[in-house]
């Protein structure tokens, strides 16, 4: 690559995209073709061919997929099958047919199998049986996968895929009917904050940021207060019974605004957020502006053909390995370390300042017991993130309260 090639991103308006963009971009690269779901619907075939066929790109990043979390992979499960599945059909083949140099897809860390021996390393693929709750979007991106080692295998291409671990980033999904758990955390945490501290600017602030299933901050407090209670973010009885009579003086004083007192006045936690799962599994975590480094980085470094890393000048030492487990066409991108979900929790509550109970509904799904990449090809390269989940996370609270 050099500084004045043609880069195309499909999906660059996403967490994953957009931090790609600005990574390339703080290196000096200058030249990108940039399209909003709008401008072309990458799951049409015919434009998706016409647009490779005028524009005539030279590298591909392919950041565009239909995400969510458990629930919505659980609950949306053709969506995710059939857009993912389009779309990167379609980009992939157009890359082919339209001869461009090298084409990076992103996949997901849900390709492994669920009780797949940990750390999770890029041989495990196809060993074992998927986690069902995102089964479709892993065998979405499995075929992904396949796709471009087919590719290569059959035409000569130079498309290589990267499976990051759990993203978290600028551009997030804070929509608590989609969002992954980090994210999903992160603002249940603010808003349980908000509410015990009688804040009704801020919750009407985030509510007419991101609103909720229509509820804006324009909303009456009940109907906020009905909303949150949905998401597991509760009053306990006795900021409630304080809440009815702080309402029925409104009322006699024709008020038409009551406001929560203050956590400190209360004998207990006057709010409780309840969380789903267990809480007991692990997952490991990486901000998005490391992931970019890391994609960027193979975009510049890596050959497909040669299955090898030129690094520093120098290729790595690969000779160890047999024809069986030669490096596949993929790599993980992660930090390689986990934490419990009930350990990000209690990160987030302290990151976030929020004093009251978190609970946990062990009737609702985990998912996957432990997820934790393998990231040994990846340090082979040099790469080093440059936040800890702590870091991380704090910087991406400042940026959601702005």
């Amino acid at each position: 690559m050099n500084l004045s090639s043609k880069i195309y991103i499909p999906g660059h308006t996403g967490m994953v995209g957009s931090a790609i963009l600005r990574c390339l971009q703080e290196k000096g690269y200058t030249k990108f073709l940039l399209r909003t779901i709008e401008e072309l619907d990458l799951m049409r075939q015919a434009d998706v061919e016409d647009f490779f066929k005028q524009e005539r790109p030279e590298y591909v990043i392919d950041a565009a997929a239909k995400v969510g979390g458990i629930e919505a992979n659980n609950t949306y499960r053709a969506q995710f099958i059939y857009e993912n599945l389009t779309i990167q059909n379609n980009l992939i083949h157009s890359s082919y047919k339209y001869g461009i140099k090298k084409l990076l897809f992103l996949g997901s860390s849900c390709i492994y199998p669920r009780l797949a021996p940990q750390p999770l390393k890029e041989e495990y693929l196809l060993t074992g049986e998927l986690e069902p709750t995102n089964e479709p979007y892993a065998i979405a991106k499995i075929a992904g996968i396949k796709m471009c080692e087919s590719y290569n295998r059959q035409y000569g291409c130079n498309f290589f895929s990267v499976m990051p671990t759990n993203l978290f980033g600028p551009n997030d999904n804070y929509n608590l009917e989609t969002s992954h758990v980090l994210p999903a955390l992160i603002r249940k945490i603010h808003l349980a904050r908000c509410l015990e501290n009688g804040d009704w600017p801020a919750i009407r602030q985030d509510l007419d940021k991101r609103p909720i299933e229509g509820i804006t901050g324009s909303a009456s407090e009940e109907e906020i207060i009905g909303m949150l209670d949905k998401y597991g973010i509760e009053l306990n009885a006795e900021m409630q019974e304080c809440r009815n009579a702080g309402m029925k003086n409104s009322a006699e004083s024709q008020s038409n605004h009551f406001t929560i007192s203050p956590f400190h006045q209360f004998t207990r936690s006057p709010v409780t957020v309840t969380l789903w799962g267990t809480g007991n599994v692990y997952r490991e975590f990486m901000h998005v502006d490391d992931m970019a480094s890391a994609c960027v980085k193979i975009l510049e470094d890596y050959d497909v053909s040669g299955f090898r890393f030129q690094v520093s000048g120098s290729e790595v030492d690969d000779s160890h390995l047999t024809s069986h487990d030669s490096p596949p066409s993929f790599l993980n991108i992660g930090t390689g370390v986990d934490s419990t979900i009930r350990e990000l929790a209690e990160l987030i509550r302290s990151i976030v300042g929020f004093q009251g109970k978190i609970e946990w509904d062990a009737t609702k799904p985990d998912g996957t017991p432990k997820k934790l990449l393998d990231v040994s090809r990846l340090k082979e390269t040099g790469f080093v993130p440059a936040y800890t989940l702590e870091e991380g996370i704090r910087r991406v609270y400042e940026g959601y309260k702005g």
